[in-house]
């Protein structure tokens, strides 16, 4: 059977080292990364498509992916889906920040709603396993807001029936962003000390390729366990 991954959040940094990963494993036959505007790279194992995370429930993928066929190039890959022949994982590193959002309400539709939407979607569309980057501190009864918000998407994801659950709680995260965030260089400053002197594994900072690498890892994984945490310190070997 032929495998496939969905993947969303795929321009962010751990979404862009996911992508890469994909590419690499041979065992994916193909990559459907699914977003608001489309990446400026292009290969053979890479579908992208457009879609409104707000009114993603409601696409149809199939649909979309004759949109833009040409010449029939998504045929067998239409073919499969309608008989429902392909293992599909799904992959979610959606997020953002309060201030890049502009309000609590519109941080809770992305990193709560645009989530629940993929994931049900991806259900939907037949994945049986839901890979998810969460924070470490992710608590719905935190009094963080950030964490509580976290902690509420693990929370409502365990309800939709897929055979595994992996949800992903990395620390502080080390890569190269698109935007710049003071607190976070600060941070990455203070705590560096800590990667390099290798000390306090479940806290100190962890690099954007290697949450990645443990979630496509976790994902070829044959699990018995239908909800998986996967805490920073475990990704810490990756």
């Amino acid at each position: 059977m032929k495998k496939i991954a969905v993947l969303s959040g795929t321009s962010g940094m751990i979404g862009m080292q996911l992508l890469h990963c994909l590419i690499q494993d041979n065992s994916y036959d193909m990559i459907i990364s699914v977003g608001r505007r489309k990446l400026a790279l292009k290969h053979e194992k890479l579908v992208q498509v457009e879609m409104d995370m707000a009114k993603i429930r409601s696409m149809d993928l199939e649909t979309k992916l004759r949109e833009s066929d040409i010449g029939g190039v998504y045929f067998p890959l239409i073919a499969d889906l309608k008989n429902k022949s392909l293992e599909i994982h799904a992959f979610c590193s959606l997020g953002t920040t309060i201030k890049i959002a502009g309000s609590k309400e519109k941080f809770q539709e992305i990193d709560h709603d645009y989530v629940m939407n993929f994931a049900f979607w991806s259900n939907g569309l037949g994945a049986n396993k839901f890979l998810y980057v969460s924070a470490l501190g992710a608590d719905p009864q935190s009094s963080t807001f950030y964490n509580k918000v976290k902690g509420e998407v693990e929370e409502d994801l365990k309800v939709i029936p897929f055979s595994y659950l992996g949800l992903f709680q990395p620390s502080l995260l080390l890569g190269s962003r698109k935007e710049f965030r003071l607190g976070e260089e600060i941070a990455k400053i203070v705590m560096k000390p800590l990667v390099w002197l290798k000390l306090l594994k479940k806290f100190r900072p962890i690099h954007d390729y290697q949450v990645a690498k443990a979630m496509v890892f976790h994902a070829n994984q044959n699990k018995s366990a239908k909800v998986e945490v996967i805490p920073s310190k475990d990704m810490q070997d990756f």
